[in-house]
């Protein structure tokens, strides 16, 4: 391979990566910002990658189907007479049920970010947020002690 091949090759890569829109971190914890300006931040890094994160919630069906139960059959004894009373409460008690369960397992779902961020020294951190929809891959980040995130611009 001539010098003239190694050289373009080389001019390439520096292209390459001056043209991938992140931000580079060094081994010695300094960052370099988009625009080539350099910062020296000990709990700065670089997204790596936001990943949404879903809890399903605390599994209280049981609980919600009598309870709906009973909110059904109560309501359903308030409608007709005779034997559509009798009808309307067995009905009201069995939708009750179903809703109370489907209710139940569903409270306490919550979503969240995690985001995984590789820091200025080297090492990764993953951090879980509520909101991560200021936060994209490549960006630069401030963490806090308290596990916040903040952009730097």
């Amino acid at each position: 391979m001539s010098i003239k091949s190694l050289l373009a090759l080389a001019f390439t890569a520096v292209l390459g990566v001056a043209a991938s829109g992140t931000a580079a971190a060094q081994s010695n914890g300094v960052l370099v910002r988009n625009d080539g300006i350099y910062l020296r931040c000990d709990q700065c890094g670089t997204v790596q990658s936001v990943e949404q994160n879903i809890t399903q919630g605390g599994g209280h069906g049981t609980a919600g189907a009598i309870i709906g139960a009973i909110a059904g059959g109560v309501l359903g004894n308030q409608v007709g007479k005779g034997n559509g009373k009798k009808l309307a409460t067995v009905g009201g008690a069995v939708g009750g049920g179903f809703a109370g369960n489907a209710i139940g397992n569903n409270t306490g779902s919550s979503t969240s970010w995690v985001v995984r961020i590789r820091m200025g020294n080297g090492s990764y951190q993953n951090v879980q947020v509520r909101d991560a929809s200021a936060i994209r891959q490549g960006d630069l980040v401030q963490v806090d002690q308290k596990g916040n995130i903040t952009r730097i611009q």
